[in-house]
């Protein structure tokens, strides 16, 4: 049974697993507010030309040495860190279809002993702010059999265009993610450092 995460809270990956963790996938998704199907009004006040799903959310994972300095990242215009441990799948622009929209996938036994966290992010690229998000959630999954460990609810609704989501760091030898939830603003995930690095 999956953990529903709410701000600030912090749980063992492997104890909600139930087993050693060894691959885990971070999968975001998310509707339109209010739009309905088939585009129309509501999808040209979006900007998508009648397309009601023109929402564009990127997830993104910056990776934290033991000094707290950020050394590697991965978004949709780099989808693998430079040692293959994460890889991204691609970027979806719309938010159009069930299940996750956009997903990481952590290959949490490989990734190198310097690397301490890993912070998650979600923004708006195309700029509207999450006040035109509805459903939006992120979750990990144990990569090993794809079920779900924590999911966290993003939809608090507000003139935001980002989210720090959640990190997902070593401690006492194991795996541990803390639900950090704090909005912020900005297109990509280079404008959340200065907001991210309190939390590393």
């Amino acid at each position: 049974m999956a953990v529903n995460l709410q701000k600030g809270q912090k749980i063992s990956l492997e104890k909600e697993a139930g087993t050693a963790l060894t691959q885990v996938k971070m999968g975001l998704g998310w509707d339109v507010a209010n739009a309905k199907s088939g585009g129309g009004f509501l999808g040209g006040l979006f900007g998508g030309g009648g397309n009601s799903n023109s929402i564009d959310l990127d997830a993104s994972v910056v990776m934290f040495n033991s000094n707290k300095q950020p050394i590697d990242v991965v978004y949709f215009g780099q989808l693998q860190s430079k040692d293959g441990t994460i890889t991204h799948t691609g970027d979806n622009r719309t938010g159009a279809g069930d299940g996750d929209d956009e997903v990481i996938n952590v290959n949490l036994s490989a990734i190198p002993a310097d690397v301490q966290a890993l912070v998650f992010t979600v923004n708006s690229f195309t700029g509207q702010s999450f006040e035109t998000v509805a459903n939006a959630y992120c979750r990990i999954l144990n990569g090993n059999n794809n079920s779900e460990i924590a999911r966290y609810n993003l939809s608090a609704q507000g003139s935001h265009t980002a989210m720090i989501m959640a990190k997902v760091y070593r401690h006492n030898g194991e795996w541990k993610m803390h639900a950090i939830g704090e909005t912020a603003n900005g297109r990509t995930f280079n404008d959340l450092i200065p907001v991210i690095m309190p939390h590393v």
